[in-house]
């Protein structure tokens, strides 16, 4: 008889206060989400780890001073071996009160600001917090640069981490529809709503039948034609990515990557998707396979992609399922924490 697996090793998930496992279980009550724990962290429980999830407060006045200082308030507690953040943001909570050994976060957001020639006191808040660490990770393989640099040749290695959706939550489910139909979802601060009405607009201009629903909170008012909702919940979103022929995902230029969550949901559901070609994007669909990456700012080249897809129902449906393979071969949530597990050492 095989013995069981130890779980000796003790890993800490931090989540900002209040938007952590319990608000992720409110909101599935709610309406159904993906996975157990917010991003599917919970996959990281395995044999070799035991893992807890926690909402760790923002840092006092006493810890941020400490932190100025250099000196970590709760830093090398043995009561975990391993803490963990998704986002630099969050690591600053992790730094003040996670009792982990070792600790590790993502870093997401701070790139777009540094390319950008940002500077002042929050980049350098999170510059001393992050050298504080024992290692960090990006989504998109551009930030992987950008963040060595800025953190320094003495600082935490960095290393890239595909990102990965639940292929479970968000499977195949129905054929394309017979009206063909173009969905777009989300409305993170990159996305570019200009461009995607105006290639919607170009695309009802040459085939007034074509259905397109977008949802953004953007206050720009969409074409005639174009339906624009304002909010979602992820089992909605599901639900209308299974409805579309094409996913589209119009984005402004950034590093991280803006819009591939978006993307590999709708291509788990076996949709193609026409994206913009921002840098590390790729990673995540494969142009002319999975979908088109199309150069951002330029509504055109969406429209004549999303026409293409729209008027060659055949092509359409191989990238659906080359998508769908996609996924499934690199991009779930099981093989990103697989990876994480990696790196966390």
């Amino acid at each position: 008889m095989t013995a069981p697996a130890r779980t000796d090793r003790r890993l800490l998930v931090a989540f900002p206060e209040g938007r952590g496992v319990a608000r992720w279980h409110e909101r599935h009550r709610e309406s159904p989400v993906p996975g157990e724990w917010p991003y599917g962290l919970e996959r990281l429980r395995s044999g070799e780890w035991e893992v807890e999830a926690r909402d760790l407060p923002a840092p006092t006045r006493w810890q941020r001073g400490l932190m100025r200082l250099g000196l970590p308030a709760a830093r090398r507690s043995t009561a975990a071996e391993v803490a963990l953040s998704w986002d630099e943001v969050t690591a600053t909570h992790l730094l003040a009160g996670a009792p982990a050994a070792r600790l590790f976060s993502g870093v997401i957001w701070a790139t777009d600001q540094l390319v950008g020639g940002g500077s002042g006191p929050a980049l350098t808040r999170q510059r001393r917090v992050l050298r504080s660490l024992d290692g960090l990770w990006c989504l998109s393989r551009p930030q992987v640069d950008v963040v060595r640099d800025w953190i320094g040749t003495d600082g935490p290695p960095v290393h890239f981490l595909p990102f990965g959706i639940d292929e479970r939550f968000y499977s195949p489910s129905a054929p394309p529809p017979e009206v063909p139909r173009v969905v777009s979802v989300g409305g993170d601060r990159d996305r570019d709503p200009e461009t995607l009405f105006a290639a919607l607009e170009m695309v009802r201009g040459s085939r007034p039948d074509v259905e397109c629903i977008v949802q953004s909170r953007s206050t720009l008012p969409p074409p005639a034609g174009v339906q624009k909702i304002d909010f979602i919940p992820h089992a909605r979103a599901r639900d209308l990515y299974a409805s579309a022929s094409v996913v589209a995902v119009a984005t402004r230029p950034n590093l991280h990557a803006s819009g591939m969550t978006v993307a590999l949901e709708g291509m788990s559901v076996g949709r193609p998707v026409v994206a913009c070609a921002t840098p590390g994007m790729d990673d995540y669909v494969r142009d002319g396979v999975t979908g088109f990456l199309v150069p951002p700012r330029e509504p055109e080249e969406m429209a004549r992609a999303v026409l293409a897809l729209v008027e060659d129902r055949e092509r359409a449906a191989a990238m659906g399922q080359a998508a769908r393979r996609h996924v499934e071969d690199g991009f779930t949530t099981a093989t990103m924490c697989r990876h994480l597990a990696d790196l966390l050492g």
